[in-house]
Protein backbone atom coordinates (compact mmCIF):
# COMPACT_ATOMS: atom_id res chain seq x y z
CA UNK A 1 0.00 0.00 0.00
CA UNK A 2 2.68 2.47 0.91
CA UNK A 3 4.58 1.67 -2.26
CA UNK A 4 1.59 2.87 -4.37
CA UNK A 5 1.68 6.34 -2.77
CA UNK A 6 5.38 6.94 -3.37
CA UNK A 7 6.06 8.33 -6.86
CA UNK A 8 8.59 6.46 -8.94
CA UNK A 9 11.44 8.04 -10.88
CA UNK A 10 9.56 7.66 -14.18
CA UNK A 11 6.50 9.46 -12.73
CA UNK A 12 8.67 12.39 -11.62
CA UNK A 13 10.32 12.60 -15.04
CA UNK A 14 6.93 12.63 -16.79
CA UNK A 15 5.56 15.43 -14.58
CA UNK A 16 8.71 17.51 -15.12
CA UNK A 17 8.31 17.11 -18.87
CA UNK A 18 4.66 18.20 -18.66
CA UNK A 19 5.61 21.27 -16.60
CA UNK A 20 8.33 22.20 -19.11
CA UNK A 21 5.86 21.87 -22.01
CA UNK A 22 3.44 24.12 -20.17
CA UNK A 23 6.17 26.68 -19.49
CA UNK A 24 7.29 26.65 -23.12
CA UNK A 25 3.73 27.00 -24.38
CA UNK A 26 2.97 29.87 -22.02
CA UNK A 27 6.23 31.74 -22.45
CA UNK A 28 6.61 31.54 -26.20
CA UNK A 29 3.59 33.18 -27.88
CA UNK A 30 5.93 35.62 -29.64
CA UNK A 31 8.00 32.82 -31.10
CA UNK A 32 5.10 30.58 -32.04
CA UNK A 33 3.19 32.43 -34.76
CA UNK A 34 0.67 29.71 -35.45
CA UNK A 35 -2.82 30.04 -36.85
CA UNK A 36 -4.31 29.97 -33.36
CA UNK A 37 -2.30 32.97 -32.21
CA UNK A 38 -3.21 34.93 -35.34
CA UNK A 39 -6.90 34.12 -34.91
CA UNK A 40 -6.77 35.25 -31.28
CA UNK A 41 -5.31 38.57 -32.34
CA UNK A 42 -8.02 39.02 -34.94
CA UNK A 43 -10.71 38.22 -32.37
CA UNK A 44 -9.34 40.79 -29.93
CA UNK A 45 -9.35 43.48 -32.66
CA UNK A 46 -13.14 43.25 -32.88
CA UNK A 47 -15.00 45.39 -30.34
CA UNK A 48 -16.96 43.31 -27.88
CA UNK A 49 -20.68 43.93 -27.84
CA UNK A 50 -21.85 44.52 -24.31
CA UNK A 51 -25.40 44.74 -23.17
CA UNK A 52 -28.44 45.29 -25.30
CA UNK A 53 -29.10 47.64 -28.18
CA UNK A 54 -31.22 50.72 -27.64
CA UNK A 55 -34.18 49.10 -29.40
CA UNK A 56 -33.94 46.05 -27.10
CA UNK A 57 -33.78 48.32 -24.07
CA UNK A 58 -36.77 50.29 -25.29
CA UNK A 59 -38.72 47.07 -25.83
CA UNK A 60 -38.00 45.93 -22.27
CA UNK A 61 -39.01 49.36 -20.92
CA UNK A 62 -42.30 49.11 -22.85
CA UNK A 63 -42.90 45.61 -21.46
CA UNK A 64 -42.35 46.89 -17.92
CA UNK A 65 -44.63 49.90 -18.43
CA UNK A 66 -47.34 47.67 -19.91
CA UNK A 67 -47.11 45.30 -16.95
CA UNK A 68 -47.30 48.22 -14.48
CA UNK A 69 -50.30 49.63 -16.35
CA UNK A 70 -51.88 46.18 -16.11
CA UNK A 71 -51.70 46.29 -12.34
CA UNK A 72 -48.37 44.61 -11.55
CA UNK A 73 -45.91 46.23 -9.19
CA UNK A 74 -42.79 47.79 -10.66
CA UNK A 75 -40.58 45.31 -8.82
CA UNK A 76 -42.48 42.33 -10.27
CA UNK A 77 -42.49 43.82 -13.80
CA UNK A 78 -38.77 44.53 -13.68
CA UNK A 79 -38.08 41.02 -12.38
CA UNK A 80 -40.16 39.53 -15.21
CA UNK A 81 -37.80 41.00 -17.84
CA UNK A 82 -34.73 39.98 -15.80
CA UNK A 83 -33.19 43.36 -15.02
CA UNK A 84 -32.74 45.31 -11.79
CA UNK A 85 -34.73 48.35 -10.68
CA UNK A 86 -31.68 50.58 -11.09
CA UNK A 87 -31.07 49.28 -14.61
CA UNK A 88 -34.69 50.10 -15.48
CA UNK A 89 -34.37 53.68 -14.25
CA UNK A 90 -30.99 54.14 -15.97
CA UNK A 91 -32.34 52.82 -19.27
CA UNK A 92 -35.50 54.86 -18.98
CA UNK A 93 -33.48 58.01 -18.41
CA UNK A 94 -30.98 57.31 -21.21
CA UNK A 95 -33.13 55.67 -23.89
CA UNK A 96 -36.78 56.57 -23.42
CA UNK A 97 -36.46 60.26 -22.49
CA UNK A 98 -34.46 61.50 -25.53
CA UNK A 99 -36.77 59.80 -28.03
CA UNK A 100 -39.89 61.44 -26.60
CA UNK A 101 -38.40 64.88 -25.92
CA UNK A 102 -36.36 65.61 -29.05
CA UNK A 103 -39.05 67.49 -30.98
CA UNK A 104 -40.06 69.82 -28.15
CA UNK A 105 -36.64 70.55 -26.65
CA UNK A 106 -36.51 74.30 -27.60
CA UNK A 107 -39.91 74.86 -25.97
CA UNK A 108 -38.87 72.92 -22.87
CA UNK A 109 -35.70 75.02 -22.51
CA UNK A 110 -37.74 78.23 -22.77
CA UNK A 111 -40.23 76.90 -20.21
CA UNK A 112 -37.40 75.93 -17.87
CA UNK A 113 -35.82 79.35 -18.24
CA UNK A 114 -39.12 81.13 -17.55
CA UNK A 115 -39.69 78.92 -14.51
CA UNK A 116 -36.18 79.64 -13.30
CA UNK A 117 -36.74 83.41 -13.57
CA UNK A 118 -40.05 83.10 -11.72
CA UNK A 119 -38.39 81.10 -8.93
CA UNK A 120 -35.58 83.66 -8.66
CA UNK A 121 -38.14 86.49 -8.28
CA UNK A 122 -40.04 84.54 -5.62
CA UNK A 123 -36.75 83.81 -3.85
CA UNK A 124 -35.87 87.53 -3.84
CA UNK A 125 -39.32 88.42 -2.44
CA UNK A 126 -39.08 85.79 0.31
CA UNK A 127 -35.58 86.95 1.30
CA UNK A 128 -36.88 90.51 1.59
CA UNK A 129 -39.78 89.38 3.81
CA UNK A 130 -37.46 87.32 5.99
CA UNK A 131 -35.04 90.24 6.35
CA UNK A 132 -37.86 92.60 7.41
CA UNK A 133 -39.17 90.07 9.93
CA UNK A 134 -35.70 89.51 11.44
CA UNK A 135 -35.10 93.29 11.69
CA UNK A 136 -38.43 93.71 13.51
CA UNK A 137 -37.59 90.85 15.91
CA UNK A 138 -34.14 92.29 16.51
CA UNK A 139 -35.59 95.73 17.29
CA UNK A 140 -38.13 94.22 19.68
CA UNK A 141 -35.42 92.25 21.52
CA UNK A 142 -33.29 95.39 21.83
CA UNK A 143 -36.23 97.23 23.42
CA UNK A 144 -36.82 94.40 25.92
CA UNK A 145 -33.15 94.28 26.86
CA UNK A 146 -32.89 98.05 27.06
CA UNK A 147 -30.22 98.30 24.43
CA UNK A 148 -30.48 101.56 22.44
Amino acid sequence: MIEDDVPTQSDITETKAEVEKTKVTRSSPKKAATGKVASRVQESDKPKVRGLSNSDKLEKIRQIEAAVAGGATLKDAVGAVSISDQTYYTWKKAVAAPTSGTSSSPVAVDDEFAEFIQLEEENRRLRKLLGEKLRAENAELRKRLGIN
